[in-house]
């Protein structure tokens, strides 16, 4: 596995462009999929970053950074998209769009939802 290290600000950096693409994706599902209207499924959504200690440097960072462990060992942006829509299927590809992001910077990361 390779070796993470980014500095604090680049970590938030990367969080910032996850959400952005999270909240464009969602946005656009809204649109195009759902026609503007909230209705279909209600739920939640996630992103859960894999594979970081907590007592590591990047850890730490990740801590400072902002982000907190979940009960499952990973760290954890609830609602990357930040929609005010109940519809998990928006929620979802949006977290999907903030885990391709998180990727392409070498993170493991993989989208959760679930119905609520």
């Amino acid at each position: 596995m390779q070796t993470l290290d980014y500095t604090v600000q680049e970590i938030k950096d990367i969080i910032v462009e996850a959400k952005t693409a999270a909240n464009y994706t969602a946005k656009d599902y809204i649109e195009k999929v759902l026609k503007g209207e909230d209705n279909f499924p209600c739920g939640f959504a996630w992103v859960e970053i894999y594979g970081i200690k907590g007592n590591t440097k990047l850890g730490k960072q990740m801590k400072l950074a902002g982000l907190e462990k979940s009960y499952n060992g990973s760290y954890n942006i609830w609602n990357p998209s930040a929609v005010n829509f109940q519809n998990v299927d928006c929620k979802e590809a949006g977290a999907q769009a903030a885990a391709k992001i998180l990727e392409k910077y070498g993170f493991r990361a993989y989208a959760g939802s679930r119905l609520d």
